[in-house]
């Protein structure tokens, strides 16, 4: 089989898993596909639209493959590409349904459909001021949010009120449910007025459609009569009920989902379509997707045992992921004394993963709140790492992008000698420059944007005979498909938009109750939602993964917070004594070093990070005099004059002290002090242990 050549039926089973296998030959019944994280679900469910049109089971001109980010629907085509059937349609329920509404518009209601509203902010914001409601921003985000969920779930204004109450939503910038009914009906008016329609009344238009013109129906159903749905656990009520109309009397339907992850429910998601499938379509068959081929071993069993706390139907329902991968370092649960701590230790570590030789770009720090980013942030760019955050504005939609892309397409009409010094003349005058701006925020959001424009066109000039003409067509079919550039720092994202992705590094930090769960989590079902987000966030990891929390929010504070509910049985129970007064050491899983959680002199509990590393209180007496570290701190300035760099990029004052504490005379005995990887021991070690040797 050459390249043009698309494979055989056979040819495409050859790539499977057994449970895989049947997905792809399973016809002729509805099926409902039960895929755990990392299992493969997009290359089943593709290969079986592949086999079905090689063995002629399914027509690729009738096939709509339905999926929730226009990423993932780009990533659907391009797999169904590569395996011969470029003619399937995979659009997301709002591509799919905009396109029909446009179509239809004309003779169903007459004339061009109304535009599109960008976003809702404007016309909820206008819906307020009429009815003399004071919100500021964050107020209005959190109105937007509960519009759209009672769209979502097909209320009316007149029905909100008892519905919000039966599903215990709690009141909305300080407005009850009657407020917001209000503000539902004049949004309606705002709407009407400008002639405009929003992204969910594009649904609803078209479940209307469906439902009062047969001949509209009649149509849709000839030309969509195999259906897909990927993500099936986060359907809305209002998706549900546009794909039962587009199917009709047709069974002809496979989804794909895992209950578990299932973490969209205050938006309108609804896992119950998922685990009712079989009721709703009796003839269903179902298979179960556990071979786990993303992550190690060690990480799929930490995953699997927060799942093992579950109640109600995320545990009825649970997959138990079996690794598939061989055996990699096990995860690592680290605490802090507070968040700033906690952001320096994290980027301590990428720091340390960087210099062993990882990409920063194979890394992410996810947390549950957008508000916990910004320390983050701080600590990067303090260390001169870059850094990368998700959430915000798609990337093909930030001002900046926009602009370069006009630009660019103007420049193109222009002869051009030198197409990559083109392209930099032309994003400089938008604020690129070689360098990165000092600080955080939005400057360097704007350039990490640009720099990453810089980085493509670099890799599109690279192939032969290409200009600036290819850049621009590059962009553009990237922009469509909304498949942005990689940008070369770490990620940072909540766990909510980090949903579908994956890194080889992943660092969750925020792990104590209060942040995961969140505080505002008080019913059980919330609090379930809750360990599904941690499940997700654990299970985005490849090879290495550390759980960490900080024990106050801010330094000097009294440390109340404990860590997450959700580390049970993950944080074990105190290892044998490890010296010392009987102190006990937990290991924290990563090479070698340890951690106490008693003090090796008074034998009480130790809290901060600093305390655990050091393995005493700071009001106990220390084990090594004021001479040691005075002789390590100067080492340690010496070496930093020497390289040029802050002491800490030497040595944090945490290792400096648990150093001097626990006085190592073998390289082997340095290697279990916390805060020293292999990198700092093979470039300060023999240093290290010579001055501590003078000192004897």
């Amino acid at each position: 089989m050459d390249e043009t050549t698309p494979p055989t039926a056979e040819q495409l089973l050859e790539a499977l898993d057994p449970e895989q296998r049947e997905v792809a030959t399973s016809f002729g019944a509805p099926l409902c596909v039960l895929a755990g994280a990392g299992t493969g679900k997009t290359r089943a469910i593709t290969h079986r639209i592949a086999h079905g049109v090689a063995t002629g089971r399914m027509d690729p001109k009738h096939v709509l493959a339905v999926t929730f980010t226009a990423k993932a629907a780009a990533e659907m085509r391009s797999r169904l590409r590569d395996l011969g059937v470029p003619a399937v349609q995979a659009r997301t329920f709002h591509s799919a349904a905009l396109r029909q509404l446009r179509h239809f518009w004309p003779r169903v209601v007459g004339g061009p459909m109304p535009e599109l509203m960008p976003q809702k902010y404007a016309g909820i914001g206008e819906a307020c001021q009429r009815l003399h409601m004071s919100v500021d921003r964050a107020a209005l985000r959190d109105i937007v949010a509960e519009v759209e969920w009672s769209r979502v779930s097909m209320l009316t204004p007149e029905s909100y009120p008892a519905a919000a109450e039966a599903a215990q939503r709690p009141g909305v910038a300080g407005f009850d449910s009657r407020s917001i009914s209000r503000i539902l009906t004049q949004y309606e008016e705002v709407k009407k007025e400008r002639g405009v329609l929003d992204f969910e009344d594009v649904l609803l238009h078209m479940v209307g459609f469906l439902t009062e013109r047969a001949d509209v129906a009649r149509e849709v159903r000839s030309q969509y009569r195999h259906l897909v749905v990927d993500e099936y656990q986060d359907v809305s009520t209002l998706q549900h009920a546009l794909l039962r109309l587009w199917l009709g009397s047709s069974d002809d339907l496979c989804v794909v989902g895992d209950a578990a992850q299932t973490i969209y429910t205050f938006a309108g998601a609804r896992a119950s379509f998922l685990l009712d499938f079989g009721k709703e379509f009796p003839r269903a068959r179902t298979i179960r997707l556990e071979r786990n081929y993303r992550s190690t071993p060690q990480i799929v069993r930490v995953a699997n045992t927060v799942l093992d706390g579950a109640r109600g139907r995320t545990r009825a329902s649970r997959l138990t992921l079996v690794a598939q991968r061989p055996a990699g370092p096990p995860p690592v649960v680290e605490h802090f004394a507070d968040d700033d701590a906690e952001a320096q230790g994290t980027a301590a570590r990428i720091a340390e993963l960087i210099e062993e030789g990882r990409s920063a770009s194979d890394m992410a720090v996810l947390f549950r709140t957008n508000s916990q980013s910004e320390a983050l942030e701080q600590a990067l760019t303090a260390r001169g790492i870059g850094y990368l955050v998700r959430g915000g504005d798609r990337f093909f939609d930030r001002q900046e992008v926009r602009r370069a892309m006009v630009t660019l397409r103007a420049a193109t009409r222009v002869e051009q000698l030198e197409p990559d010094r083109a392209v930099r003349d032309v994003l400089t005058q938008l604020g690129w420059s070689p360098n990165p701006p000092e600080g955080t925020g939005a400057l360097r959001e704007r350039w990490d944007s640009l720099q990453a424009l810089v980085g493509l066109a670099d890799t599109v000039l690279a192939r032969p005979g290409a200009g600036l003409p290819e850049v621009v067509r590059e962009l553009e079919e990237r922009a469509e498909a909304q498949s942005a550039p990689v940008v070369d720092g770490v990620t940072l994202a909540s766990v909510h938009a980090a949903k579908g992705l994956e890194w080889p590094v992943v660092h969750l930090v925020g792990a104590s109750d209060g942040l995961l769960p969140i505080s505002m989590a008080r019913t059980a079902m919330e609090i379930e939602e809750e360990r599904r987000l941690f499940y997700v966030a654990l299970t985005r990891a490849r090879d290495l993964l550390t759980i960490s929390w900080a024990a106050a929010r801010t330094p000097g504070a009294r440390g109340s917070r404990k860590p997450s509910r959700f580390l049970d049985g993950i944080i074990a129970a105190p290892a044998e004594p490890a010296g010392g007064g009987g102190a006990t050491a937990r290991r924290t899983g990563r090479r070698g070093a340890t951690v106490y959680s008693e003090c090796t002199v008074c034998g009480e509990a130790l809290v901060s990070a600093r305390e655990q590393r050091v393995g005493r209180h700071g009001g106990c007496p220390a084990g090594a005099g004021e001479k040691v570290r005075d002789a390590l701190r100067t080492w340690r300035a010496q070496r930093a004059r020497e390289q040029g760099s802050p002491p800490f990029a030497v040595l944090t004052d945490a290792a400096l002290e648990a150093i001097a504490e626990r006085n190592p005379r073998t390289a082997r005995e340095l290697l279990a002090v916390p805060g020293l990887g292999a990198t700092a021991i093979q470039r300060h070690g023999e240093a290290i242990l010579a001055v501590l040797d003078d000192m004897r």
